[in-house]
C-alpha cells in the first residue's frame, strides 16, 4: 500500500496543466488499490444483509411492500453514514493524512493537554508533522480548559478512545467469520448439484479461515496485487446482476429510493421494524475502514472510488435483490446466491468466496496496525511487530495478535454456526466505532479546527441521533450473539487500561525519584569509580533527568563505562517522524563526565526496524551534538547552566562530523580494540541470528578541514576509542508492586493484572531490537 508523500495531494487544482494530468493519474492508481485495501468488507455485504433483516425479526412482516421498505432504509442508510458523514465530512478530520480513531486521539492530544502520560516535551512541538490546524491559533475555549483541568473526563476520554480500538478488534475476530461463512453457504443452495449439510458448511469455512491466518507471516505485498482485481470482479458480478433482478423481476422497485416506503415500513411493522434496524447496519460495515486506512492513499481517491464505484454498485445490487425478493419471498434465508441467475453461479461463488477472504485480509491488517498504534501511546503489552515488505509501507504482522484472532474467530465460527447471530455481534461492534468516532470529529472541529461549538454540536447530535438508532437497535440483539462483541471489547479495554495504568504509575515514580544533578557533579568526573574503555546505553523511559536506577549502578558496580549515554525511546502523538528529526541529543553534565542523552522519537504509525545501525547512528549523532555545541551559541553558556535540559535535533543523515570506513583485517573482519575471544564470541552470535547482524564500521576524524578545537577534538577521540572497545546495554529488569498503604482495587490491577502482563508479553530488550550478547540487566522493585 503506497503511502502518500504529503498528508493530501488529492487536489486536483493546478495552473500547470501537465501538474493536473499527474496529479490526477496518481489519484485515479490509488482509487484503483483502494478497492482491495479499503472496500473488501464494505463490498461483501449484500451476502448477508437482506437473511440479517428478516430472519428472526420480521417472520409475520414478509410482503413487497415491507421488502421496498428495507431496500428503502438501506439506500438511506448508505447515503447518510458512508456517503454524507465519511466521504465527505469524516475524511477531512486526518491527522497528517492518518486517519482513525487512535490518529484523531493523537491529534487532539497535540492541541490540548488530554494526555495522561506526563512525558511531553517543548521540542516535540518542533517536529514537522506536529503542527496542524489554524496558523492562526484563537484563545483557548472555556471547554477545552474544563476538560484538561479535571483528570477525570481526560481519564473518561481514554476509556472512550480505547473501547474504540477494542472494538476495532473484535471486527477482525468477526468480519473473517461472517464473511467466509456467508460465502460458502451458497453450497446449500437448492438445484446447485452441490448441496452440502450444515455441519460441512461451517468445517469448509474454518478450513478457509485456518489457511487466511496462516498466511498472515507472509505479509500481503505478494498477492496484493490482486486484491483489487478481485474485488473489482465482484463489483461488476453485483452491480451486473442486480441490473438483471431489477430489468426481470420487478423495475417499480425505484420507487423504493423515495424515503415514503421507509414511514409506511415503520407504520406496518412497529418494534419489530426497529429491532430489523440490526440488520439494516450490516450494510454499512466495513465503513470505518475507508477512515482508518485514509494514510495508505489520499482523500480524494478515496471519495473517487466510494461515490463513482462503490456507492453505484452496491445500491444496485440491494436494489436488485430486493427485486427479486418482491416475487420470490420464500428466498430471504439465501437470497443472494438464490438471486444469481444459475449460469453464473459457480463464477459468482468463486469470486465470493475470493472477496470475503479480501475483506478479512484487510480487516486483520487494520487489526494488527491498531494494536501497534495502542502500544505506541503506552495502552497495549509490548508485542512482536514484523516489517512484511521492504516496499510497501504499513505491512505489519503480529503473531501473538494473528493466533489470538484466528483462535477466537474460529470458536465465533463453530460456537454459532449462524451467520444471523454473528452478524447481531458484528453489528454492534461497527455500529460502536462508528459512534465513537464521530464523538471525537466533533471534538476535533471544537478543538483543533477551532470552529463554533454550535457547529460541532449540530454535527454531534444530528449524527449520533441517527446512529443512535441503529446502536439502540444492535443492543437489542445482545441475547442474540451481541455478548460475544462485549465480553471481547470488555477483555481487551481492561488490558489496554490496565497496561496504560501501570505504565503511567511506573514513569510518575521514576519521574518523582530522579537523581539530582548536584548529587552527580558531587561525585565528580569519575563518578566515584573506575571509568573503564567503552560505552555504556541505559535505556530508560524518562525523557528529563537520571532514572534512580543509575544509583544501583553507581553504588553497587566496582567500574562503569567511560561514555555513559541515557537512551529514551519516545513514542510522540504524531503519525511519522522524519528521520531527520528522529535523534534529540543533549549533555547531562558537564564535558569531562562524558555522559549523555539521546531521545529516540517515534509516531505512532513508524515502525521501529532492526537494520543494525542504530549503535553507529547514535555515534555520529553524538559527534555532531559535540561539534555543534562548540560552535552554536545558546550551547556556548557557562558551566554552571543546567545541562539537563539542553538538546538539538540532529539528522543522521547529513553527518560530515566523523569519517566512516569499513575496514577488514586479513582475517575478513573488522578491526577492533576487542581481544580475540570477544571478537569469536561475536562472530558466532551473528552467524546463530543473521537477521540482527550489526554493520561493524569503523570511525575516524578528519585529517583535513576547518581547525577543530583542542577540547572537542579530544572528547571525539574518547567517543570513538570508547566505540571500538565495546558497546553496553544497559537495562532494568523492574517489578512493579502497589504499596502497602494502597486501595484493594489497585493492588488488584498493579500486582496481579500489570504484573501478569509483563511478565507474559516481550521483554522490553526484545521489543527495542536490542543484541542479547550486549545487554545487561539490573533488577529493581517499583513500589507505586
Amino acid at each position: 500500500m503506497p503511502m502518500p508523500t504529503e498528508p493530501e495531494s488529492g487536489s486536483l487544482t493546478s495552473r500547470n496543466p501537465s501538474q493536473f494530468f499527474l496529479n490526477l493519474s496518481r489519484n485515479l492508481l490509488l482509487a484503483y488499490q483502494s478497492f482491495g485495501v479499503v472496500y473488501g468488507g464494505l463490498s461483501t455485504s449484500p451476502l448477508y444483509v437482506y437473511r440479517s433483516v428478516f430472519v428472526g425479526n420480521l417472520p409475520e412482516f414478509e410482503n413487497p411492500d415491507i421488502i421496498f421498505g428495507a431496500f428503502s432504509l438501506i439506500f438511506w442508510t448508505l447515503t447518510l453514514i458512508p456517503l454524507l458523514k465519511y466521504a465527505f465530512i469524516a475524511l477531512s478530520a486526518d491527522d497528517n493524512g492518518e486517519g482513525g480513531t487512535i490518529a484523531l486521539y493523537s491529534l487532539l492530544c497535540r492541541h490540548a493537554k488530554f494526555s495522561l502520560l506526563p512525558n511531553q516535551q517543548a521540542a516535540d512541538e518542533e517536529l514537522s508533522s506536529y503542527k496542524y490546524g489554524p496558523s492562526h491559533p484563537l484563545s483557548p475555549s472555556p471547554l477545552k480548559r474544563f476538560v484538561e483541568k479535571h483528570k477525570n473526563l481526560r481519564t473518561s476520554l481514554l476509556i472512550v478512545v480505547l473501547l474504540g480500538a477494542s472494538m476495532v478488534i473484535c471486527d477482525g475476530v468477526i468480519t473473517p467469520a461472517i464473511s467466509v461463512m456467508s460465502a460458502v453457504s451458497g453450497l446449500r443452495v437448492q438445484g446447485v448439484g452441490l448441496e452440502l449439510t450444515h455441519g460441512a458448511i461451517v468445517l469448509l469455512a474454518c478450513v478457509i479461515l485456518i489457511g487466511l491466518f496462516a498466511l498472515q507471516h507472509f505479509g500481503t505485498q505478494r498477492v496484493a496485487i490482486v486484491f483489487a482485481p478481485i474485488v473489482i470482479l465482484w463489483l461488476i458480478l453485483i452491480f451486473g446482476t442486480g441490473l438483471y433482478n431489477i430489468m426481470y423481476w420487478n423495475p417499480k422497485i425505484v420507487y423504493a429510493l423515495s424515503p415514503h416506503y421507509i414511514i409506511k415500513f415503520f407504520r406496518e411493522t412497529g418494534s419489530a421494524g426497529w429491532l430489523s434496524l440490526g440488520g439494516v447496519l450490516l450494510s454499512i460495515t466495513g465503513t470505518e475502514a475507508m477512515f482508518a486506512d485514509l494514510g495508505h492513499f489520499t482523500a480524494f481517491s478515496i471519495r473517487l472510488a466510494f461515490a463513482a464505484i462503490i456507492y453505484p454498485c452496491l445500491v444496485i445490487q440491494y436494489m436488485g435483490q430486493a427485486a427479486y425478493l418482491s416475487k420470490n419471498i420464500s428466498s430471504i434465508p439465501d437470497s443472494f446466491y438464490k438471486s444469481i441467475p444459475e449460469p453464473v453461479f459457480w463464477p459468482a461463488f468463486v469470486i465470493a468466496t475470493l472477496a470475503s477472504v479480501v475483506g478479512s485480509q484487510a480487516i486483520i491488517s487494520a487489526t494488527f496496525s491498531i494494536v501497534k498504534q495502542c502500544h505506541a501511546l503506552g495502552c497495549f503489552p509490548r508485542v512482536k511487530i514484523v516489517h512484511t515488505s521492504k516496499h510497501m509501507f504499513g505491512q505489519i504482522y503480529i503473531p501473538e495478535i494473528n493466533w489470538i484472532l484466528m483462535i477466537l474467530t474460529l470458536l465465533t465460527a463453530i460456537g454459532f454456526q449462524d451467520t444471523t447471530l454473528i452478524g447481531n455481534a458484528y453489528g454492534l461492534a461497527c455500529m460502536t466505532v462508528m459512534f465513537i468516532t464521530t464523538f471525537l470529529i466533533a471534538l476535533v472541529i471544537a478543538f483543533v479546527w477551532q470552529k463554533n461549538v454550535i457547529c460541532a454540536t449540530f454535527f454531534l447530535v444530528t449524527f449520533w441521533f441517527i446512529e443512535g438508532i441503529y446502536l439502540s437497535a444492535a443492543i437489542t440483539k445482545v441475547p442474540q450473539g451481541g455478548w460475544v462483541t462485549l465480553i471481547l471489547a470488555f477483555i481487551f479495554m481492561v488490558i489496554m487500561y490496565i497496561w496504560h495504568y501501570g505504565t503511567r504509575k511506573k514513569y510518575n515514580h521514576d519521574l518523582h525519584n530522579k537523581v539530582s544533578l548536584k548529587w552527580l557533579l558531587g561525585l565528580g568526573p569519575s563518578l566515584g569509580i573506575v571509568r573503564v574503555p567503552g560505552i555504556g546505553l541505559i535505556y530508560s523511559e524518562l525523557a528529563t533527568g537520571v532514572p534512580s536506577i543509575f544509583t544501583h549502578f553507581v553504588t553497587n558496580l566496582p567500574a562503569f563505562h567511560n561514555v555513559l549515554v541515557f537512551v529514551c525511546v519516545k513514542n510522540v502523538p504524531v503519525p511519522f517522524v522524519l528521520p531527520e528529526e528522529r535523534f534529540l541529543i543533549g549533555r547531562i553534565c558537564p564535558r569531562p563526565y562524558r555522559m549523555y542523552r539521546c531521545i529516540v522519537r517515534y509516531g505512532y504509525k513508524d515502525i521501529q526496524r532492526d537494520d543494525g545501525n542504530f549503535e553507529n547512528q547514535l555515534i555520529q549523532s553524538i559527534a555532531e551534538f559535540i561539534q555543534m555545541e562548540a560552535v552554536e551559541p545558546q550551547f556556548s553558556s557557562s558551566e554552571n547552566t543546567s545541562f539537563d535540559g539542553r538538546m538539538a535535533v540532529i539528522s543522521t543523515r547529513s553527518n560530515a562530523t566523523l569519517i566512516v570506513s569499513d575496514q577488514l583485517d586479513s582475517t575478513g573482519s573488522i578491526q577492533s580494540s576487542k581481544s580475540l575471544m570477544l571478537q569469536r564470541l561475536r562472530s558466532e552470535y551473528d552467524d546463530e541470528n543473521p537477521q540482527i547482524r550489526r554493520r561493524q564500521v569503523r570511525f575516524q576524524l578528519p585529517q583535513s578541514g576547518p581547525t577543530m578545537d583542542g577540547a572537542v577534538r579530544e572528547e571525539l577521540l574518547q567517543l570513538i576509542q570508547a566505540k571500538e572497545a565495546g558497546v553496553a546495554y544497559i537495562m532494568g529488569h523492574s517489578y512493579v508492586k502497589a504499596r502497602r498503604s494502597s486501595s484493594y482495587l489497585k493492588k488488584l490491577v498493579i500486582d496481579i493484572g500489570y504484573s501478569f502482563l509483563r511478565k507474559n508479553c516481550r521483554g522490553p530488550a526484545v521489543a527495542l531490537h536490542i543484541p542479547h550478547i550486549s545487554l545487561i540487566e539490573v533488577g529493581m522493585i517499583y513500589y507505586v
